[in-house]
């Protein structure tokens, strides 16, 4: 997979998952639809219904700092646009300027935290080494 195109989606869903449980929610909404009326028209209708559902989804979870459902729905929309992007790679430059638009300063692909929960044994790898730790 090319790597430009994964970072791109990342991004993408990241911003737009966050993007949808803000102000800027309308902008994002008609934006994401115009992109795919212009490069994939077939699809703009479902895509259009999908972040209307994706976002009343945003919104539960993130009232019910729901985290894991989160992550999901911004692998959803990954997902999506990356094969948006592997069909249509022209798509590429068009995709870059909607974010910028909608997100100037990449704030909102920045808003992601990790949780992790420790099970008292596990491997860490670092430089190439692999150990295994336990907890004691």
């Amino acid at each position: 997979m090319d790597p430009e195109v994964t970072s791109l989606a990342q991004s993408a869903g990241t911003t737009l998952v966050t993007l949808m449980a803000a102000d800027a929610w309308h902008r994002t909404r008609d934006g994401l639809v115009q992109l795919w009326r212009r490069v994939q028209p077939e699809r703009a209708e479902t895509v259009a219904a999908e972040s209307e559902v994706t976002r009343e989804d945003v919104l539960a979870a993130t009232a019910a700092d729901d985290h894991e459902t989160l992550d999901e729905l911004r692998a959803q929309w990954q997902g999506l646009v990356r094969r948006l992007l592997v069909a249509r790679p022209a798509a590429r430059d068009e995709l870059r300027r909607l974010l910028d638009e909608l997100d100037p300063g990449g704030s909102a692909a920045r808003q992601i935290t990790q949780h992790a929960t420790a099970s008292g044994q596990g491997r860490v790898y670092q430089a190439g080494r692999d150990q295994h730790i336990t907890e004691r």
